[in-house]
């Protein structure tokens, strides 16, 4: 379906109710955008939309306001244990901050409540609360609202409570299944009522939303908002109020850019992406002690309870660094962001439009900045194809500070300091080696002296991916790293409790033999076929020499080595066989050159 233009709230062919229209004035949301002039009139008459729409372009409001109105327009009237309108939406944040705007029109209709179900808290609070108040209309994550659909036991009937239901939302549809929820998605959908209205609302459209829309949906309507102008003929997908740069530089370059850059935008407000929650937790502590008279904040996926007071606080801050993981990089509506600044590119070409749409939102500017490495360079013509996303070079800053001298005091200060980095070193190889876009990330073109020196490491971390490697470029300190404590006392103190047993344990086992299970037979063979498969994929995908047809010779010859030993055959035997086998290679190799 065509966009429909913008207008004021009073253009919609079904007027809204005064109630909708003061909480309108009162948020100073005098225009409709694109998505909720499309999408509001469709959805108030009872169509099931898919809507698509770049980040940024109030979808929300897009699918709050038709909610309401659908409540309103009941012939009866909900009660306080009935649900008649569901949101899921994958992360916490976002279901915060869904709740937030919905609460701003719910107190103008004190008729209806609402719920909000997220984890990181006790269940059984979340059962407590809807007995007491109810929830006619939930905000969900679908962890935490499959979990309520099966607390029958503790005096929730939830799937009676949903008989009543009008209104299915799913916000950030993509994301859903991306994250691994369609069995939770599913499970919720079992409990529903066929006889709703479903929305999809997300900015991008992949098959497996294609499939949901297919399963979930009846009869929808399509909804397809471009930006205007040439971007809609190019399909871009990021704002065109944004302005999207990239920088090159080495990998023990970009902590000193990042830094220097962030000195020199101390008054705005930023948010630094990082491929991993390890790399999050080494460089956010780092930044907080190399840039004063700036709150710096952390948040990732594996934090529990801190997240949602993190996301709320850094919400109100005028200025400010939230160091981040892509759990922000979904829906978030942070006021006034100005800088997006990605230190490790994405994992996949959608998440990029993603992060990069946490600044210039609903019309506001922003800009947005990806450090790459040299040979990484074509990412950039790679996001302009198949994301519509140009982007302009930013040439690296000169004069720039050496902070890394500083962080390698810092981890020989502090152990915690020491493993974090170690931890991020290694986390950000294994994601690096899981790229979706693996021609262009390619774990073996890395140079990992130069990331072990832009990550401060005192030495080589011991990991797979660097075995048998040499580093002639990354010089290890001189310190032995076990004797770095913690300044944490207790936890210095268990560290060496744990090192004293360790020590009386070897000296308990020094000159014992060590007693070893046997093992049955098939086990230990296909441990042995096992390991074979991993050294030849690893030898294949580091480029080794060794052609698969000299693989095999090799293995034959070692067999025949083994027989030979265990006196099988005998060595005449073994000499006939062995050179048997090469030479009928051999013979065949000039079979060939004497048919050519």
């Amino acid at each position: 379906m065509a966009a429909a233009a913008e207008g004021g709230w009073g253009s919609l062919p079904v007027p809204l109710s005064p109630g909708v229209l003061r909480a309108l004035r009162q948020l100073r949301f005098h225009q409709m955008t694109p998505v909720q002039s499309a999408t509001i009139p469709l959805f108030m008459s009872n169509k099931d939309v898919a809507a698509e729409a770049v980040t940024g372009s109030g979808k929300t409001l897009a699918f709050v306001i038709p909610i309401l109105e659908i409540l309103l327009r009941r012939e009866e009237k909900l009660k306080k244990m009935q649900v008649g309108a569901i949101i899921i939406t994958p992360t916490r944040e976002l279901a915060i901050q869904i709740d937030e705007v919905l609460s701003h029109f719910t107190k103008h209709f004190p008729m209806f409540s609402q719920i909000l179900l997220i984890g990181g808290r006790n269940p059984m609070e979340d059962v407590e609360k809807f007995k007491e108040h109810g929830g006619n209309i939930i905000v969900a994550t679908p962890g935490r609202l499959e979990d309520l659909f099966r607390r029958k036991a503790d005096g929730l009937d939830l799937a009676s409570c949903v008989k009543a239901l009008d209104v299915l939302v799913l916000d950030e549809a993509d994301r859903l299944l991306d994250m691994g929820f369609e069995a939770s998605l599913n499970a919720i959908l079992d409990f529903l009522p066929k006889q709703r209205r479903t929305g999809l609302f997300s900015a991008t459209q992949t098959q497996e939303v294609e499939n949901l829309v297919r399963a979930g949906l009846r009869n929808p309507v399509r909804i397809s908002v471009k930006e205007k102008g040439v971007a809609a003929s190019n399909t871009q997908k990021t704002p065109t109020r944004l302005e999207n740069y990239y920088m090159v530089c080495r990998a023990d370059e970009k902590f000193n850019q990042l830094v220097h850059f962030l000195r020199q935008h101390k008054q705005e407000k930023h948010l630094v992406f990082f491929s991993t929650c390890a790399c999050v937790e080494y460089y956010g502590k780092a930044l907080e002690s190399l840039i004063k008279q700036v709150k710096i904040m952390s948040i990732h996926g594996k934090m529990k309870h801190k997240r949602n007071k993190i996301f709320t606080e850094f919400r109100k801050l005028p200025g400010g660094i939230l160091v981040c993981t892509d759990v922000m990089a979904r829906g978030i509506d942070i006021p006034e962001v100005h800088w997006v600044l990605q230190y490790d590119p994405p994992s996949s070409a959608s998440a990029f439009v993603h992060r990069c749409g946490r600044t210039a939102r609903i019309g506001n500017v922003g800009s947005a900045l990806v450090f790459l490495l040299p040979m990484e360079e074509s990412y950039v013509n790679f996001l302009s194809i198949n994301q519509k996303c140009p982007m302009q070079e930013m040439k690296p800053q000169t004069n720039v500070l050496d902070l890394l001298p500083k962080l390698k005091s810092m981890a020989l200060a502090d152990r915690a300091m020491f493993e974090k980095g170690m931890k991020a070193f290694v986390s950000y190889v294994q994601a690096y080696a899981k790229h979706e876009c693996n021609l262009i990330f390619r774990i073996k073109d890395l140079d990992f002296a130069s990331l072990a020196r832009g990550f401060a490491l005192l030495k080589m971390p011991k990991m797979p991916e660097l075995r048998g490697k040499c580093f002639p470029d990354f010089t290890p300190v001189t310190v032995n790293t076990d004797s770095i404590s913690f300044k944490d006392k207790n936890r210095e103190k268990q560290r060496q409790k744990k090192l004293e047993e360790q020590r009386k344990e070897r000296e308990e086992n020094q000159g014992k033999k060590k007693f070893v299970k046997n093992k049955a037979w098939s086990k230990q063979k296909a441990k042995r076929e096992k390991k074979k498969k991993v050294t030849a994929k690893r030898k294949r995908e580091e480029g080794s020499d060794i052609e698969d047809e000299d693989m095999e010779e090799l293995l034959n010859d070692t067999r025949l080595l083994k027989r030979l030993k265990k006196g099988k055959i005998s060595e005449e035997e073994f000499e006939k066989k062995l050179t048997g086998n090469h030479r009928f290679k051999a013979g065949t190799i000039e079979d060939i050159e004497s048919e050519g």
